[in-house]
């Protein structure tokens, strides 16, 4: 398995809106052998990827994983038919345009140590495309000032910018289970004031640990979120609302008290399974070999 950076494009959205949280995560090891989502996620790029490949006629053996159903191979025929048709388009525009897999894209002039892994880039005169396969069917993504893609763009500007005169970075989402497409143009003088004025000052805070904690819809895959302070104490505050009573609420305050009530939910839940999942283990284990509660006294 790759190494993956501090500050990746993938988590971007958490270390821009938190800086100390890339730190914070470093205290925390992740799962033996990742989700079953992330594992089924793997699978379905590593079947796109080897389709693409037959598509633009390029060498590939397809790739055996027990995720592979239908539901997958229907999802990756339209990825492809998608990005096929943005290839052609390209082909319009540029007599030969550049069309990479799976690319890895170094921004590290703007991000200390970042880089990351493009799922596909074309790359034409004027424009660079950045398509993005996302297989889980949680929350639909918005390309619309997404900071994974705007890396992606970053680091492939630092590959092709010297060669091509790239005005225009178009960013696609494609999503094929929740049948979204979000797709989203930038100029590169746009991004790159974007690069100076929340970016670099932004990555600097983060690789050092420093900044405020904030919480938000970025904590949902953070490894801390389950005993961060600032997540709680959020949440705490939310609990501890006043509301008026129930015949004077408005239409906009029952939908915050629904909006509230749902947020501690989850928190609850993701607390509750912290603290669960331990203290199953342990009851499976003779009890001298139990030390469950001696290192979460440790760690306070």
């Amino acid at each position: 398995m790759g190494k993956h950076a501090l500050l990746s494009a993938s988590s971007s959205k958490r270390w821009l809106s938190c800086t100390p949280s890339a730190r914070l995560e470093e205290q925390f090891k992740d799962e033996p052998g990742g989700s079953v989502y992330a594992e089924e996620g793997t699978a379905a790029h590593a079947l796109a990827e080897h389709k693409l490949k037959k598509a633009l006629k390029r060498r590939s053996k397809r790739p055996v994983s027990d995720y592979h159903c239908d539901e997958m191979e229907e999802c990756t025929d339209g990825y492809v038919a998608f990005a096929m048709e943005q290839v052609e388009l390209a082909r319009q525009e540029c007599k030969d345009p550049v069309v990479l897999i799976e690319q890895r894209l170094d921004y590290s002039a703007y991000v200390p140590e970042g880089f990351g892994t493009g799922d596909l880039l074309i790359v034409a005169d004027h424009v660079l495309t950045v398509i993005d396969l996302k297989y889980g069917k949680g929350v639909a993504v918005d390309a619309e000032w997404n900071p994974q893609m705007m890396l992606y763009g970053l680091g492939a500007l630092e590959l092709f910018d010297a060669l091509y005169d790239i005005e225009v970075i178009r960013m696609t989402i494609y999503q094929p289970r929740l049948e979204s497409v979000s797709t989203w143009e930038i100029s590169v003088k746009d991004l790159m004031e974007w690069v100076e004025m929340e970016l670099k000052p932004k990555a600097v805070l983060a690789i050092k640990g420093e900044g405020e904690y904030h919480s938000g819809d970025w904590c949902r895959f953070c490894r801390a979120k389950n005993t961060c302070r600032a997540r709680a104490e959020e949440y705490l505050r939310l609990a501890q609302m006043e509301f008026k009573q129930p015949p004077l609420l408005t239409d906009e305050e029952i939908a915050e008290v629904l909006k509230v009530a749902d947020e501690l939910a989850k928190w609850s839940a993701d607390v509750y399974a912290y603290v669960s999942a331990p203290m199953i283990k342990c009851k499976k284990t003779p009890k001298k070999k139990c030390r469950f509660m001696a290192e979460r006294r440790k760690k306070r």
